[in-house]
């Protein structure tokens, strides 16, 4: 697999406009402030050396979510600011280190429309991506302008490709990935992509019910894609030809509503139809437990529930703990992962957890899942004009699991069950 990219030591930069697209989308607080400047101080390498070798950096970046319309609580003026404290320069609308507004005021950023890429590109002569957490998504400022302009990974993105190749070039085996969150439908894409690498996949979050569904659980009101079930079983079936368990949850934590307040409630595999599956169980976290600490390489991309609320927060922690303590190489990716790996206090026990902190918000044409580092895994396996997109395979197994055993005797009455409508998410 190829992951070697053009690096800032290829561009001539005296004298030159360097495009730098950088990610700026930090956490703030209710009045506006600045609550994690990580991604910030995560960027100065790359321009304090433009700076120095001559270059003026032009910086692009997004924040937020305005849907292409200019929503004043979304300008960067907080992340400017701060950036020239950090810097000890002024970042100005003009001057030695400029900052352009939020690009996702325009529709056109998210569209990829090639005539606001190369109104961005007349800006600059030279162009380097430093933002990892969204080199997923075919945008104007990621993808267009690298195809106008001459390009090259800043040292960021340097960082995380070498976190790539101890991952996806040459993994240490067992090969281990945890998948959590909200929609099976963000992950399924990924899952396929990973069954060619890994040896074990963990499931919990949200989208595990859709799995469990597909298998003729009952999981109550628990959030279900009911359209994403025949993907899923096809996922299920191909994970049992090629031997690799996908492990499901076999308890939950549950509640009669979604909401923060509600008295957390435990069930089995099976969940009763007054009840939503809002984490997984303690069987489950011990099971899940055990096998991270069998593996050489673990990968961890969402939450195994709603972690932000104290009653159902044991699994992700769980989860965190057992990726903290395994002796193998351990990536965390996604802002949900990374933010519960912070609350924990586990940061500095994680090989790598790429720079993307509590923040709910190369160049690789993927679709738009969640921004995390497992989407880039989807990306870098997929055939793109990125030249680290290649694909990669492992081949040891962790022991197997009946998870995905129960697919085959299931999967044609699920086919024919009629469509219902879960109600809730984790």
């Amino acid at each position: 697999m190829e992951l070697d990219v053009p690096r800032l030591d290829d561009l001539q930069l005296r004298g030159k406009r360097v495009l730098v697209r950088v990610d700026f989308n930090v956490p703030v607080d209710e009045k506006g402030a600045i609550t994690d400047d990580t991604r910030i101080r995560a960027s100065l390498p790359t321009i304090a050396e433009i700076i120095a070798k001559g270059g003026k950096p032009v910086l692009l970046s997004h924040f937020g979510r305005p849907k292409g319309k200019v929503v004043e609580s979304m300008r960067l003026t907080a992340a400017g600011k701060r950036l020239a404290e950090l810097l000890k320069t002024p970042v100005q609308k003009a001057g030695e280190c400029l900052l352009l507004e939020n690009l996702r005021f325009h529709p056109e950023e998210e569209a990829n429309d090639p005539v606001f890429a190369k109104a961005l590109a007349l800006s600059g002569d030279l162009f380097v991506n430093d933002a990892f957490g969204s080199s997923h998504r075919d945008h104007a400022s990621v993808c267009g302008i690298a195809r106008l302009l001459p390009s090259a990974a800043g040292r960021l993105m340097e960082k995380e490709i070498a976190a790539f190749r101890r991952v996806l070039v040459e993994p240490a085996q067992p090969f281990l990935a945890i998948l959590g969150g909200a929609k099976v439908s963000d992950k399924l894409k990924v899952v396929d992509h990973l069954l060619e690498k890994v040896n074990a996949i963990l499931v919990g979050g949200g989208m595990a019910y859709t799995f469990l569904k597909a298998q003729d659980h009952r999981v109550g009101k628990s959030l279900v894609q009911e359209d994403q079930i025949d993907l899923v079983l096809k996922s299920l079936m191909k994970a049992e030809r090629m031997g690799i368990p996908i492990l499901l949850p076999e308890d939950h934590v549950c509640a009669t509503a979604f909401a923060e307040n509600s008295k957390p409630i435990p069930s089995g595999v099976d969940i009763d139809d007054a009840l939503l599956g809002l984490d997984i169980g303690p069987k489950t976290a011990a099971t899940y437990r055990r096998k991270i600490l069998e593996a050489k390489t673990v990968v961890w991309n969402g939450p195994m529930g709603v972690f932000e609320w104290p009653s159902f927060r044991a699994g992700t922690d769980a989860v965190a703990h057992a990726v903290a303590d395994c002796p193998g190489y351990t990536v965390v990716g996604g802002g949900d992962s990374v933010a519960a790996v912070e609350r924990a206090q586990l940061t500095s026990r994680i090989k790598r957890a790429p720079c993307s902190p509590a923040s709910r918000s190369s160049c690789a044409s993927a679709p738009d899942p969640a921004n995390s580092l497992v989407s880039q895994l989807q990306s870098a396996t997929a055939d793109t004009a990125c030249p680290s997109c290649k694909n990669a395979r492992s081949s040891s197994r962790l022991r197997s699991s009946p998870a995905t055993s129960r697919a085959s005797a299931r999967r044609s009455r699920a086919r024919k069950r009629p469509a219902r409508t879960g109600s809730t998410s984790t």
